[in-house]
C-alpha cells in the first residue's frame, strides 16, 4: 500500500523536527513523548547555541540578502516549500495570525519563509505564496547549495520523495525559529503552535 504523501510527511516530521544539534537525547524524548514538539519550547541555552548562523539567499523581490541584513529585527524563520500540503500552510497561518495579534509592534518582527524547493519556488512564486498569508512574510530562495547551507545552520533535515502523480514532495523539519535582533536563536515552536501562544511568546521576548 502506498501512503498518501501527507501521511508520510506527518510520520516523518517528528524525526526531522529534533535532528542534528538538538541531540540524541532530545530525539529519544520526542519519539517517546510527541507532545514535546507540539507547542512552544523554551529550550535550554545549550540547545539553542547550536541553532542558526550566516546565510546568503535571494528574496522574493530578486535581491540578494544575508543574515546581516536583518539585524535589529526579531526573526521568525520557517523552512518549507509552496507545494507543501499541510505543515507549511499551518505554520505560516500561525505566524500570520500571531503578527496580527501583536498590533503595531509587529513591525519589529520579520518572518522569513525559506524554500527547500528552489526548482519550483522562484522569487515570483514565493511572492504570491507569502502574500496569501501575510504581507509581512518575506520569501527566500537561492541555489540548492545556498539553501542547503542555510538549512544546516538551523539543523533542518529535508528529503525529496516521489509522489504517485509523478511529481515530488519534500519531507522536512517543521519548526518555527525565533531569532533575536543580534542574530541569536531565542526559542523554537512547532507548526502546531497556536497563534495566541506564539504572539504571547513574541511579546514576552520583545519586552
Amino acid at each position: 500500500m502506498t501512503l498518501d504523501p501527507r501521511v508520510r510527511q506527518r510520520r516523518r516530521i517528528q524525526f526531522f523536527a529534533i535532528g542534528g544539534a538538538l541531540g540524541a537525547a532530545l530525539l529519544a524524548i520526542a519519539v517517546a513523548f510527541p507532545a514535546f514538539v507540539g507547542t512552544h519550547r523554551a529550550a535550554h541555552p545549550a540547545i539553542l547555541s547550536g541553532i542558526g548562523g550566516p546565510f546568503r539567499l535571494v528574496d522574493q523581490n530578486g535581491r540578494t540578502v544575508t543574515d546581516a541584513d536583518f539585524r535589529g529585527k526579531w526573526l521568525l524563520i520557517y523552512f518549507g516549500y509552496t507545494h507543501c500540503p499541510d505543515a507549511c500552510p499551518t505554520a505560516l497561518n500561525a505566524i500570520a495570525e500571531a503578527l496580527d495579534r501583536l498590533g503595531p509592534v509587529r513591525e519589529k518582527v520579520q518572518p522569513l519563509f525559506v524554500t527547500l524547493d528552489p526548482a519550483r519556488d522562484t522569487p515570483a512564486v514565493l511572492k504570491d505564496y507569502t502574500a496569501a498569508f501575510h504581507s509581512n512574510i518575506l520569501g527566500l530562495t537561492g541555489s540548492a547549495e545556498q539553501i542547503a547551507a542555510a538549512a544546516r545552520e538551523y539543523r533542518i533535515a529535508f528529503e525529496k520523495h516521489p509522489t504517485d502523480d509523478g511529481d515530488y514532495g519534500i519531507d522536512h523539519s517543521s519548526l518555527i525559529f525565533l531569532v533575536d535582533p543580534a542574530g541569536k536563536a531565542n526559542a523554537f515552536f512547532s507548526d502546531q503552535t497556536a497563534p495566541d501562544r506564539l504572539a504571547r511568546r513574541l511579546g514576552e521576548a520583545m519586552g
